[in-house]
């Protein structure tokens, strides 16, 4: 019996001393909620995925990240508070909600600020425009940090009529993002702006509470904005540029090496998200034709342009230092 145990004893601290010669022995599996308000097959779920696949690798899998699409730990607003209170790990929000926290984030929503598509992803892939939008966070928000910048294309307008050129727009109640670059835009442009939250802007359309909304194709044609909006026009009047966020408490909770791999997969995000986001915004369109949505290509936008090119430095400037150096950096991009 003496004989027994004793042998026992042995296999039991060799099992241990392989344990502790494990370089992961001590490597808790821990799982991270990554919120946002847009459902699956979305340039959000696209972030996600990057985020979440390279992270799991740069870990050896003891960070795992759950996604939970379509708003279902709320709309972004609240989102961000609760990132903030470090009740989220991480989540995207659109610039124009970062705005809530940093009005100066509003400058990501100017108007014609992004020449062009290829212009827009040029800027999101410049260095110098992603710093300088972190450091903006890193100045004026507490409890958050922005880890990469992403972007869901051009936005546009839906109703249930053409928009061909700016006159199209008097009197017409659009539902803009609550910032001031939109309050002071879409006035501009001889329209009433309405504030909602993205959830309400189907049955605000359907019950013509307003009548217009605007946003990237592959958002309309997900939400089935299609269906009460059947006429998309094509004004790409703003970028729909988004951030992804790290909670504070997170962040100072990491090891320095676990630092390092959350920075990475965000990198990762920052470099190839906007080109595959943009690929889903053409094969969106596609899709749209193919149901028999009418989209509107040959819009007028001139109008629209001149209309807002006093608003660019006017705006940026009323907005802040970081805003004005942001606009300044973009319109610099080739």
């Amino acid at each position: 019996m003496r004989g027994s145990l004793k042998w026992v004893g042995f296999f039991a601290l060799t099992v241990a001393a392989a344990s502790w010669s494990s370089p992961n022995w001590a490597q808790e599996v821990k799982h991270y909620r990554f919120a946002y308000d847009q459902p699956r097959n979305t340039g959000y779920s696209i972030a996600g995925d990057i985020f979440a696949e390279r992270l799991k690798e740069l870990s050896k899998g003891t960070m795992l990240i759950d996604q939970y699409p379509g708003a279902q730990l709320g709309q972004e607003p609240q989102v961000l508070q609760l990132m903030k209170a470090g009740d989220i790990e991480f989540c995207i929000t659109s610039a124009a909600n970062a705005a809530t926290l940093s009005p100066q984030a509003g400058v990501m929503s100017l108007h014609f600020l992004f020449r062009s598509e290829e212009h827009l992803k040029n800027s999101l892939a410049d260095p110098k425009v992603v710093q300088a939008v972190k450091d903006m966070v890193e100045d004026t928000v507490q409890g958050g940090h922005v880890m990469a910048v992403i972007t869901l294309g051009l936005r546009n307008m839906y109703s249930k009529k053409e928009i061909r050129k700016l006159e199209d727009m008097k009197g017409l109640k659009v539902r803009v993002q609550a910032t001031a670059t939109e309050d002071a835009m879409f006035p501009a442009y001889g329209a009433q702006t309405v504030h909602m939250p993205f959830g309400s802007v189907y049955t605000s359309l359907q019950t013509g509470v307003v009548d217009v909304a605007e946003n990237g194709v592959n958002v309309y044609l997900v939400n089935r904005h299609y269906e009460v909006a059947p006429v998309l026009s094509m004004t790409e009047h703003e970028a729909n540029n988004n951030f992804v966020w790290i909670s504070d408490k997170l962040w100072k909770s990491l090891s320095t090496d676990q630092r390092k791999w959350v920075t990475t997969a965000a990198d990762e995000v920052g470099r190839t998200q906007p080109a595959k986001s943009l690929e889903l915004e053409h094969q969106s369109a596609d899709r749209l034709k193919s149901i028999g949505v009418k989209v509107v290509t040959d819009v007028d936008k001139s109008g629209f342009i001149k209309t807002a090119a006093p608003y660019l430095d006017r705006l940026a400037k009323e907005l802040g230092p970081h805003a004005v150096k942001i606009k300044d950096l973009v319109v610099a991009v080739k």
